[in-house]
Order: C-alpha cells, then sequence, then structure tokens
C-alpha cells in the first residue's frame, strides 16, 4: 500500500509497465523528500489515480508505518502493513496499492545516488533485489528507525535555506546500515557474502539479464571465471550463478505476463528468446506453468 506517486511525477513505459521517475512536486533537496503516508494519499487523490495502480518507480522508497492497517504488494507477494511494519521497495520492482486501509506513517524516498558513496550504505542501494518487508512490532529496532526518521523530518523541515544535504545524506546511511542489521530471508547464503565479485555480477546482470543467459558470458565480460562467480553467487543467494541469472528473467517475465497485455511472443522477444516455444519451455521449467496459465491466473485473482 506505500509505494510513492509523486504528484507531477514523469513517466513512460517500460515494458507496458508504467514507470514513474522521482520528481516531487517541491523537491527543495535534490534526490530526496520524506512525508506522510496522508500526504501521498492525498497527492493520488488529487490526481484521480486508482487505488490498486500497478507500477515501478525509479527511485527507493522505505515506509515505516506508526498506525492503522492495510496491505501493499511488491513483486507477487502481498505485506500485510500494521504498526511496526517497515517497507523497503527498490528501483524497478513491481509494485501496487492492493488496499490502502488507513495506514499510516512515515514515507521516505530517495534516488540512487543521493546517500554517500563514502559510506557502506552505498553498497545497500545498489542492490535490485531483498528483503522488501520486515514487521518490527514495538522492538527496540522500530524505536532506533522511528527516532532516526523523526530526525531526518526534523531535518528536512527546516527552512530550506538552512538544510543540510550532508546532514540528511548521513542520517540516510545511518538507516540503511541499521536495516541492514535485520534478519535477511533464510536462502542459503549471506547477501554479503559473495564481495565485490558477486556485487559486479549482480549490476552486470541487471543490465544484461535480455540480452544473455549464458554463465560464461558473464565471466568473459567481467574477467572472472564461471568456477568464480558460481562461488560468489551460492555465498550471496545460495544458488549457483546459472540459477541466479534464469531466476532474474523467470522474474521479470512473470511481472510482463501479469501486468501488461503483450503477447507471449512480444515477452519472449524482449527478454531474449527468438523463439516463443522456447520461452515457454524456459518459463514452465522454472514456475511450474505455462506462461499463459501463469497469466491467465493472475489476471483471476484480481
Amino acid at each position: 500500500m506505500l509505494s510513492a506517486i509523486p504528484d507531477g511525477a514523469e513517466q513512460h513505459g517500460d515494458g507496458a509497465i508504467l514507470r514513474l521517475d522521482f520528481n516531487p512536486p517541491e523537491e527543495h533537496v535534490h534526490g530526496f523528500e520524506i512525508i506522510d503516508l496522508s500526504t501521498l494519499h492525498d497527492r493520488r487523490l488529487r490526481r484521480r489515480r486508482r487505488p490498486d495502480l500497478v507500477h515501478r518507480v525509479d527511485f527507493h522508497t522505505l515506509t515505516l508505518i506508526t498506525e492503522g492497517s492495510g496491505e501493499h504488494a511488491i513483486d507477487f507477494v502481498t505485506h500485510p502493513c500494521r504498526p511496526g511494519t517497515l517497507l523497503w521497495v527498490r528501483p524497478g520492482q513491481v509494485q501496487s496499492f492492493v488496499r490502502p486501509g488507513t495506514a499510516n506513517g512515515t514515507h521516505l524516498l530517495f534516488t540512487s545516488a543521493f546517500p554517500p558513496h563514502t559510506s557502506s550504505a552505498d553498497r545497500l542501494v545498489n542492490e535490485w533485489s531483498g528483503s522488501a518487508c520486515w514487521q518490527l512490532g514495538a522492538s527496540p529496532t522500530y524505536a532506533v528507525l522511528s527516532t532516526l526518521l523523526g530526525q531526518l523530518r526534523a531535518e528536512y523541515g527546516r527552512p530550506e535555506q538552512t538544510v543540510s544535504t550532508e546532514i540528511l545524506q548521513l542520517l540516510l546511511a545511518t538507516v540503511l546500515l541499521q536495516i541492514d542489521r535485520l534478519p535477511h530471508p533464510g536462502n542459503g547464503g549471506d547477501p554479503h557474502a559473495g564481495g565485490e565479485v558477486y556485487a559486479r555480477f549482480r549490476a552486470e546482470l541487471e543490465r544484461s539479464y535480455a540480452s544473455t543467459r549464458r554463465a560464461a558470458d558473464y565471466a568473459h565480460h567481467l574477467g572472472y571465471t564461471v568456477k568464480t562467480l558460481t562461488r560468489a553467487c551460492t555465498a550471496a543467494t545460495g544458488q549457483p550463478v546459472k540459477h541466479v541469472i534464469d531466476g532474474r528473467v523467470a522474474l521479470e517475465a512473470r511481472r510482463l505476463l501479469a501486468h501488461t497485455d503483450e503477447p507471449v511472443a512480444t515477452i519472449a522477444r524482449r527478454l531474449g528468446f527468438p523463439e516463443a516455444t522456447n520461452f515457454g519451455k524456459f518459463f514452465t521449467r522454472h514456475t511450474g506453468v505455462t506462461p499463459g496459465a501463469f497469466r491467465q491466473a493472475h489476471r483471476s485473482r484480481q
């Protein structure tokens, strides 16, 4: 229920899925904004947007729920929202307001370029996937994050000429590092264990997943061996490199099948499959259903 749709946002197609750029109505700190959810809802009403609009954003959003309840879907997972819920939506993820409900809280928007590059938090914002939801309840971590977000709001709310971008950057880095301490889903790996090898591979995968699914191509381009990439991917995700590549392609296929009306053959070509038949075999192998059956099942749940 909690992704940002800034008033006046630029929007463009990305595989026919609406994509919204970072463009808040009054951006007095470049690449950063912090608002109440109630403000976000007011903006949506003014722009007459459907509450269940499916879209991507090209920036990060962090939301800490402080009151009420609702639901928000991020890449096919619906998260219940209640006091103590923390959501992190990353650029490119597909999301929708399933049930806005009565949830309210602090909603933080920032571009990937905003956090200080000298901080290890810079690594966190460049991850294209990761944990999306934590139920913190009334835990000490909730209290820490609530205090930090309060400090961010206080700095952001100062007269425009006196707001310190550096203070905002350092406070945001602290927020991200606190979140990084939270438990990650059990996948048999450690998100940090892949080191620089995995980070470079992940960035290249995001650029090239629609062009090649061959592990050897990534290894050659990055100057590693396939064995090195597999070792890094296994440490970071619990899966070998080929599984990570195919998983990224399968995720985008699910997004396009569920949220666009593009023919299966068009989606196949978009993802680097010259023949729709080969795409169908790939998709069935990785999801257990055919592309057509997946699309029909998703539409029937809407």
